[in-house]
């Protein structure tokens, strides 16, 4: 299948109008991987036939994008994808590759502030193994979190808070003295092979990781809705319990049919019950709330940093960048969030 990289427009307004639906394919319909390729392939052949301007002949970019999603993204596909139009697999890659990014932007700041050479410690490397596996298994938790696997998420919350734990028990123990010493560029490829493995990690596999079982029975297919409306659809666990609720009293005088001949998939069937303008409001106050953690994270970092360094670093100037950044992004979603418009929807 071409890609739509490969494709070549005739005109510049052609290809800013190609631009313009792949990304809204993606961005506002999570279209499912390919599709935006297949259609700007078939719109190319189109409009190369008719000779003209493709707004002319396929409409406005964004017009023509949500026709397309109607059409050809089925509820299947939606009821897949978190918030942010992930299925779990590739939000594993997306983290564990950023994870990989950030640690070669660190190596690049290392070498700049304090040289070519990495000394390590016993101390050193258990608490930078420390750091890996906390946020590794943090990751890891909003993952299971988003794929309704509830109990997961507390499983690697837990998993992650003893690693802390032991992790700082031994770093306050284990000897400092220098074990080691390495070239910087060499943690730099590490870094840069765990960001591509990250990536080519096929994302089907990690999909099944976190699939639960089939559903042997009824409680087991109400047990998933409730995980999926709280995790995947950010819904408070007093409004899914009451969905679940109204679900079991329905199956209780239904003459005994099974939850899934009844309401059918229940990922699609969660998906239903969350969608609407009261879901966007759901989203909108867990990314208000992530950009005020992080802001709060790397202001603390930032002073940290000064305060122990005694001067204004390079260190420094990335954490109050990064600071400054999610503070940007949580004044932006916070008015976003008072807009007229969404509090009028959300009522």
């Amino acid at each position: 299948m071409t890609r739509a990289a490969d494709l070549v427009w005739a005109r510049e307004e052609d290809e800013e109008w190609a631009d313009t639906v792949h990304v809204r394919l993606v961005l506002d319909h999570d279209a499912p991987a390919g599709l935006a390729d297949e259609v700007l392939a078939e719109a190319h052949q189109i409009v190369r036939e008719a000779g003209l301007p493709a707004p002319e002949v396929l409409g406005e970019p964004e017009a023509y994008a949500r026709t397309v999603a109607a059409e050809r993204i089925s509820e299947k596909d939606r009821a897949k994808v978190d918030s942010h139009g992930l299925t779990p697999g590739e939000r594993v890659c997306a983290s564990l590759g950023t994870l990989g990014f950030i640690g070669f932007c660190l190596c690049v700041m290392h070498w700049f502030e304090d040289g070519l050479w990495v000394r390590g410690s016993w101390a050193s490397v258990a608490g930078w193994t420390t750091v890996v596996a906390v946020v590794s298994l943090g990751t890891l938790a909003f993952v299971a979190r988003a794929a309704g696997r509830i109990r997961g998420m507390w499983g690697f919350f837990t998993g992650a808070a003893c690693a802390f734990a032991g992790g700082i028990a031994v770093a306050t123990n284990a000897p400092g003295e220098r074990l080691f010493e390495v070239p910087v560029p060499v943690l730099m490829a590490g870094c840069a092979a765990w960001t591509v493995a990250a990536y080519a990690f096929p994302d089907a596999t990690l999909d099944r990781w976190f699939a639960p079982r089939p559903h042997a029975d009824d409680e087991q297919w109400l047990a998933r809705l409730e995980g999926l409306l709280r995790g995947r659809h950010a819904m408070p666990a007093a409004e899914a319990r009451g969905h679940v609720r109204e679900a079991r009293q329905h199956l209780f005088g239904a003459d005994h049919e099974r939850a899934e001949d009844t309401f059918g998939d229940v990922e699609v069937y969660a998906m239903r019950l969350a969608e609407g303008p009261r879901k966007q409001q759901r989203i909108a106050r867990h990314k208000l709330y992530r950009a005020a953690a992080a802001a709060v994270v790397f202001t603390v970092l930032a002073v940290d940093e000064t305060l122990e360094t005694g001067h204004f670093s390079g260190w420094v100037a990335c954490y109050v960048g990064a600071a400054g950044g999610w503070i940007w992004t949580l004044i932006s979603e916070w008015r976003d969030l008072r807009k007229p418009g969404r509090a009028d929807k959300a009522a």
